[in-house]
C-alpha cells in the first residue's frame, strides 16, 4: 500500500515538464566532480611524473614508507637508494614520495 502511494506521487509530481530540470542538474553534478575531484587529481599526477622523471644521482628523496635515503643510480623503473653508510636498496619509481632538502633530514636526527 505504501509502495504504491510513493509510485503515484512521483508519477504526478515527474508529468510536469521537470525533463530539463533534471538535465540541468545532471550537468551541474558532472561539472561539480570535474572541478572537485578529476581535475585535482590529474594535476597531482602530472607533478609526480614530473618528479619522477626529474630524478638524478645524488638527490634526497622520501618514499611512500618513510625512508630516507640518497639517489645513487636511476633506472628505468626503479632507483638505488643508500639510506645509510654502504646500506643500498632498491625502490620502485612509484614509491618516492617527494624531495627532501639534506640539511633538514639531519637536523631531524640531531634533534632526536
Amino acid at each position: 500500500m505504501m509502495l504504491s502511494t510513493i509510485l503515484l506521487q512521483a508519477q504526478t509530481q515527474g508529468a510536469g515538464g521537470s525533463m530539463w530540470s533534471t538535465i540541468l542538474m545532471f550537468a551541474l553534478l558532472i561539472v561539480v566532480f570535474y572541478f572537485f575531484l578529476i581535475r585535482p587529481q590529474s594535476k597531482r599526477q602530472k607533478e609526480v611524473r614530473k618528479f619522477q622523471d626529474s630524478l638524478e644521482n645524488g638527490k634526497s628523496v622520501i618514499t611512500q614508507g618513510g625512508i630516507y635515503g640518497k639517489i645513487k643510480e636511476v633506472k628505468d623503473n626503479y632507483v638505488i637508494l643508500e639510506i645509510a653508510e654502504g646500506v643500498k636498496i632498491k625502490v620502485n619509481k612509484n614509491m618516492l614520495f617527494d624531495a627532501t632538502d639534506p640539511s633538514s633530514a639531519s637536523s631531524n636526527e640531531t634533534a632526536k
